[in-house]
């Protein structure tokens, strides 16, 4: 096929249009994002870190503070010259609401500019999507409505579950029961915000490289060890998702196909093995006078993971031999994805880590007998109290304002 010349030229044009807007978009995801990092900063220090032209950086500043994005606080110290004000993440401008979505319970939190958390509130987990999801939306409305000085930037959500990251639609959720459900259309129906969906290991590694304790590292996995066990990947930089957003599925991985049946229908995953639930399942079988029944009910000794810990901590052998097996298969697929990935570091997120004293020298016993590609890779636990899953969620949406759009 030819193109009539005029046709290259108004081709030329549009390309010279989409460069100069992609290149304003990374230069202001720069700055903003390193106001994010650095404040206070002076335009000046802004300069020098982000390699912009001061004139630039000065333009870019007084259009952020335009639209309440940033606020100019005190005047910096100098030796000599003209004191520079310093600039501020503006706290008061924005607000973003997080949910975490887990099988027996949901936290919803809002959120400000600098990951503060604000306001947030714990709801049971309703077993039928439609009716929850209903119920997500009359909470996000009851937040919008209760901060009117806020604008709010969107709602960001995370699940045990598959994620089809193009039509944001949870594809399959084995400890939730929920299979092709959107939560995105009608939370954003309802609330007129943008939402963003994420699955929760995803949404744990992208809070530990946003705002946590590895801020900026391009190599780290998250796995997050709860009813089941997931996996969120970076590597060099980026989130790895796969073509659908099915990447990272190694809580399915098979550890014996005579195992135990697992609720995706295998048998034998490493989940059913390391999980929460596993830990409970493997107490209560050291206790045969304790059906199943029973220990649903609340009248057994167990009725949680929490209760495990607890009993572990007391000294309660059977508890303590439940942790022990639960650490040994952590350490054996963490061995798994260190020989496979070789990352910097792995976090484990989830309750497990408040026994890191316990688990954590079982776990890297295990990976130091089974992990054999000599990688240097920190094994480390992830501060449950700061939830990282929640996190997560208001990661996912400032991520779009921080980060330029050709890294997302």
């Amino acid at each position: 096929m030819r193109f009539h010349p005029c046709s290259r030229l108004k081709l030329r044009k549009a390309g010279n249009v989409a460069s100069s807007e992609l290149a304003r978009d990374i230069n202001r995801s720069s700055v903003l994002d390193s106001i994010r990092t650095g404040q206070p900063l002076s335009r000046a220090d802004l300069a020098r870190q982000t390699g912009l032209q001061r004139s630039t950086v000065s333009l870019i500043v007084d259009e952020l503070i335009d639209e309440g994005w940033v606020v100019e606080g005190a005047f910096g110290q100098l030796p000599r010259g003209r004191r520079p004000r310093l600039l501020y993440l503006n706290t008061d401008r924005a607000g973003i609401i997080g949910i975490n979505i887990m099988p027996r319970q949901t936290t919803i939190a809002l959120a400000d500019l600098n990951g503060h958390i604000r306001a947030q509130e714990s709801i049971p987990t309703q077993p039928n999507p439609k009716s929850f999801i209903d119920v997500l939306s009359s909470y996000s409305r009851s937040l919008i409505q209760h901060h009117p000085e806020v604008t709010f930037e969107g709602i960001g959500i995370s699940v045990p579950g598959r994620v089809d990251y193009r039509s944001q639609r949870l594809e399959f959720s084995a400890n939730l029961g929920w299979h092709r459900v959107d939560l995105k259309g009608p939370l954003e129906r309802s609330t007129g915000l943008s939402v963003q969906i994420e699955n929760a290991a995803n949404a744990c590694a992208l809070a530990e490289v946003w705002s946590g304790p590895h801020e900026g590292m391009s190599d780290l996995v998250a796995v997050t060890v709860s009813d089941g066990i997931g996996t969120g990947i970076i590597a060099n930089g980026h989130l790895v998702r796969g073509p659908s957003g099915a990447a990272g599925e190694f809580g399915h991985v098979c550890m014996n196909p005579e195992g135990p049946v697992c609720r995706c229908g295998g048998r034998g995953c490493w989940e059913v093995y390391a999980s929460n639930d596993a830990a409970i399942r493997n107490y209560c079988g050291q206790k045969p006078n304790r059906s199943r029944n029973a220990r649903k009910s609340g009248d057994g000794p167990a009725t949680s993971f929490t209760d495990i810990l607890s009993l572990a901590e007391r000294g309660d052998r059977g508890a303590g031999r439940a942790l022990d097996e639960m650490a040994r298969y952590l350490g054996l697929g963490t061995a798994m994805l260190i020989n496979g990935l070789a990352p910097a570091v792995i976090v484990l997120v989830g309750e497990v880590t408040r026994a890191w004293k316990r688990v954590g020298p079982i776990i890297e016993k295990k990976v130091r007998e089974c992990a054999h590609t000599h990688a240097a890779t920190r094994i480390e636990p992830a501060d449950d109290s700061k939830q990282p899953r929640l996190r997560g969620t208001i990661a996912l949406v400032l991520q779009k304002h921080f980060r330029p759009r050709l890294f997302v």
